[in-house]
């Protein structure tokens, strides 16, 4: 199982291009927005698979709920996050930016295997794989999957970014603040950056879900914003030849 150290991939990606982007212009949208972008020398949402806007409390009342409190708390999350051995879906990730009247979008499938990582399958506005695991980020390209440089800022990101979708509330925790809304079907999940790292970078992530991971949302220091929609996850398909074959490569 990957944990939040294992793991390195973040939400807002300049690894690939994005949708209503100028050629010239150096910000994109690729990767689940967790992979940082290192030509760009700032995080935003790039890379990923697995799952998580609105305050939801269990009464009605706007209460918090911190780690090991009251009836849905941070243990109950970690673990019904981690029970799917693979999930599949859809993502369509957004990337606000001051300096743009309109968001840079990509869109994409994703699967994420428990044991094994992610797989992030940019389907617009181009073509290209991305997998994320203990390893680091690997890109396809005709000969097979590429090794991406780590990065310190990648790392972090890509760390992160798996630890939400996989659960790993011991890991956030390191980093983060938790806040926890809401029940088992419906929660939000608050993050508040601890690490100097991350203060530079966000001043929050807010992430929604029910069984699986539904949104998550980066709000940046600067102003900008990523948005990630995971769509039509399910946890009852196995993986398939190809990917079983992707993920041992």
């Amino acid at each position: 199982c990957l944990t939040l150290r294992g793991a390195l991939g973040f939400f807002a990606s300049k690894l690939a291009p994005t949708e209503g982007r100028r050629k010239d212009f150096p910000v994109g949208a690729g990767l689940p927005a967790m992979v940082a972008n290192d030509n760009a020398g700032c995080l935003t949402l790039r890379g990923a698979l697995g799952f998580f806007a609105s305050k939801l409390a269990p009464t009605g009342v706007g209460l918090f709920l911190s780690f090991g409190a009251y009836a849905f708390d941070l243990q109950q999350l970690s673990d019904q996050l981690a029970k799917p051995s693979v999930i599949h879906g859809s993502f369509i990730q957004e990337k606000h930016l001051r300096a743009l009247p309109q968001p840079l979008t990509s869109k994409g499938t994703f699967v994420l295997a428990r044991d094994h990582g992610l797989l992030w399958l940019l389907k617009t506005p181009l073509q290209q794989d991305y997998r994320i695991n203990a390893q680091g980020i690997a890109r396809r390209d005709a000969s097979g999957w590429q090794p991406l440089p780590n990065k310190s800022a990648g790392a972090e990101q890509n760390r992160l970014f798996l630890a939400v979708l996989q659960g790993d509330s011991s890991g956030l925790q390191r980093d983060f603040e938790l806040q926890l809304q809401g029940e088992a079907k419906a929660w939000k999940l608050t993050l508040i950056p601890r690490s100097l790292l991350l203060k530079q970078v966000f001043t929050q992530i807010n992430i929604d879900g029910g069984e699986l991971v539904h949104t998550i949302e980066l709000l940046e220091t600067q102003g900008d914003s990523t948005l990630l929609r995971m769509q039509d996850s399910t946890s009852t398909q196995p993986l398939s030849d190809a990917e079983q074959h992707d993920f041992a490569q």
